[in-house]
């Protein structure tokens, strides 16, 4: 069984600690922030331990270590993670710049080590499940399509909500990150992009406890809209906004030679994909066979939502072991970070932006039930 540890116990930890108890492939030893009662409200919360963030990184039982801290600190927390000799796994994006998620990448290599990074939830039924109708030539080959993200942003529900508006947050880091790693897993790797971006207002105010009516500055662009162009030939509209009260547009809509497909919201694992052949009537396309599908957590609006949060880290382990590449991958990260930096790139200098990197394109995840898919 692989030991870890978490450093960052804010919100999203809750998520990963869950997913590691629930499994049978890993062990969540300890846990560690910068904040000491942050760690030990999540240790006593999950049985865990609370240790300083160096005694994590010296304790030689745990092998990985997954870093939730903000954005702007997960190159910074990561450097120290590579150079305690632990593989990483870190919250998305990977860094808050892509020079800074080159350097990551660059230190593990000549370390020897793994770097894995979210989103996994490309990982889940519902994607994997359209991912399988585009190889198996069930909607032939993607042409366009749509994909958007509208929200009025994250200071209604978040405690602390200032990381979203700084750099390495906003619309297109924060959430745009689960749409483009689902559409490079579904389509292949991005060739060029082109944007426009801004923001709506300057400062935002926070209506969540414990900060009720404290003004934040806004720092980033906060309503961004692009194409990407897809080394396959794919054009596919992108438009991210936390500027938007209320709307009626789907997640996703990919449009082939041969038919459509409906692509489920990427911020969740499961969900309900449709298909259709050519001028025919969209259909539902069963999940089933695939594993990471079954509805397990509320939402705060009640609905119930498929949340395997940590699949990721549970194939990085199972292949550091087999010595096979794992999905969520650093070299994945990286290239979808190029292209989520291209769009304020392009917005600001008025072009194309031509992306510098590749990866190849994660292969599917097994049929199966549940996480013993990854062994082996």
């Amino acid at each position: 069984m692989v030991v870890l540890g978490l450093i960052g116990c804010g919100v999203i930890s809750d998520s990963y600690l869950t997913g590691a108890a629930r499994s049978g492939l890993v062990r969540m030893k300890s846990v560690a922030d910068i904040r000491p009662e942050a760690a030990a409200a999540q240790a006593a919360k999950y049985n865990v331990a609370a240790v300083s963030i160096d005694d994590l990184l010296a304790d030689p039982d745990i092998s990985i270590v997954i870093n939730l801290t903000v954005p702007m600190a997960h190159a910074d927390v990561d450097h120290r993670i590579l150079a305690a000799g632990k593989h990483v796994y870190s919250e998305k994006p990977l860094a808050a710049t892509f020079a800074e998620g080159q350097a990551v990448l660059a230190d593990a290599a000549k370390r020897g080590l793994r770097v894995g990074c979210a989103p996994d939830t490309f990982m889940g039924a519902g994607h994997q499940a359209c991912r399988h109708a585009i190889d198996s030539g069930r909607v032939g080959r993607i042409v366009n399509g749509v994909a958007t993200v509208m929200s009025h942003g994250m200071e209604h529900w978040h405690p602390n909500p200032d990381f979203f508006f700084q750099p390495g947050g906003g619309p297109i880091l924060d959430l745009g990150v689960y749409y483009v790693t689902n559409l490079v897993q579904l389509l292949g790797p991005v060739k060029t992009v082109t944007a426009i971006a801004g923001r709506g207002s300057e400062t935002r105010t926070i209506t969540s406890e414990p900060r009720a009516g404290e003004v934040i500055p806004v720092t980033v662009n906060t309503t961004v809209n692009g194409v990407l162009g897809f080394v396959s030939g794919a054009q596919i509209v992108l438009s991210t906004s936390w500027d938007v009260w209320k709307h009626r547009r789907l997640p996703f809509e990919l449009y082939g030679s041969e038919g459509s497909l409906l692509v489920p919201d990427p911020n969740f694992f499961g969900g309900a994909p449709m298909i259709s052949a050519r001028d025919g009537e969209f259909e539902a396309l069963d999940i089933a066979a695939h594993p990471f599908g079954v509805p397990n957590r509320a939402l705060r609006d009640g609905r119930e939502v498929a949340d395997y949060r940590i699949i990721g880290l549970l194939d990085m382990a199972c292949a550091i072991g087999a010595g096979r590449p794992h999905r969520a991958s650093g070299e994945l990260a990286l290239h979808v970070l190029e292209v989520l930096e291209a769009f304020d790139r392009s917005s600001a200098e008025g072009r194309h932006i031509a992306m510098a990197t590749t990866c190849t394109q994660p292969v599917p995840v097994p049929l199966g039930k549940s996480e013993e898919v990854f062994v082996g």
